[in-house]
């Protein structure tokens, strides 16, 4: 008994020694990477993700981080060798101010700017790829979705169930609105869709004036509903449909360069990071197999639809 104790103990302590070292090394690592610049005349900045101020991360997912992004737009807009800037969005949307500092950080750029929405580009998304001076994005592209969400889970029909109650003491009569143990009152309905109202106009004429549109087209389309990108293109939301290397070609003519190369921004993961995605995936997958056996028969019994 006391040898396997030992065992453990000893297994724990190589663990820790294991994951400071990492620490260590990858902090190291990312050091000198931030100190190279990379190679190219158009900087390409990725934007994936939910987008956050600081960037969401578990589980290895790391979202698109405004304070990221905005740095590398400025270190490419004080780059003399870089002659343009691409944003190449893969994003469903996220913070309203998140999305609002990208924007502005992109607009305040002296360089000429390029959006290339991949599958998804929608919603705070989109707000940053119409700051751009041209978006690209495929036929089938989401686009759009120009609305603005607020929602959570109300717990108090589930106290009620259970016999169980929540006491709050305020200071401030809508100090707790929103608060998912209670039901919203009407006034509080009131005040928080008010709020939505606004960030949506806010929204509706940030894209007119990006765009160049009246704001009275962008209310009309501003629905909340994505567009793919042949309808988008219809619609005024994007200028050219296409991909990469339709990107690369367009670049090449308006900036009249004879060679496109694309600097890539982005920060390099660190070890922990990269350890932590690959067991992420690991888990992800045994999950999918599982589910896969637990539905295997279902499966052959239904119609399959997949995009």
């Amino acid at each position: 008994m006391e040898k396997k104790k030992s065992r453990w103990k000893t297994i724990i302590i190589i663990l820790i020694i294991f994951f400071i070292i990492s620490w260590i090394l990858s902090s190291v690592i990312s050091l000198f990477f931030d100190l190279e610049r990379p190679t190219g005349n158009i900087a390409l900045i990725p934007i994936k993700g939910v987008i956050t101020v600081e960037g969401v991360q578990s589980l290895g997912i790391k979202g698109a981080s405004s304070t990221e992004i905005i740095e590398f737009i400025q270190k490419a807009d004080k780059d003399p060798s870089i002659k343009a800037i691409l944003l190449e969005i893969n994003s469903p949307g996220g913070g309203a101010v998140a999305s609002k500092e990208i924007a502005d950080a992109v607009k305040r750029t002296n360089k000429t700017t390029y959006a290339l929405i991949r599958e998804i580009g929608a919603s705070g998304g989109y707000w940053i790829a119409s700051a751009t001076d041209h978006i690209i994005a495929s036929e089938l592209s989401i686009t759009g979705s120009i609305g603005v969400i607020a929602s959570y889970i109300e717990f108090e029909g589930l106290l009620r169930k259970y016999n169980m109650t929540y006491q709050r003491l305020i200071a401030g009569k809508y100090k707790d609105i929103g608060d998912p143990f209670k039901t919203l009152t009407f006034d509080e309905r009131e005040i928080l869709q008010s709020k939505l109202n606004k960030m949506h106009d806010y929204f509706i004429r940030s894209v007119a004036a990006n765009r160049n549109m009246p704001v009275g087209r962008v209310r009309e389309i501003a629905t909340g509903e994505f567009y793919l990108g042949s309808e988008a293109l219809d619609l005024g939301l994007i200028d050219t449909l296409g991909d990469k290397e339709t990107a690369k070609e367009l670049i090449k003519q308006q900036l009249n360069l004879t060679v496109v190369e694309f600097a890539e921004y982005e920060k390099p993961k660190t070890l922990i990071e990269m350890l932590t995605g690959v067991f992420s995936e690991n888990f992800f997958l045994i999950g999918k197999g599982i589910g896969y056996a637990l539905t295997e028969q279902k499966a052959v019994s239904r119609l399959e639809i997949l995009t």
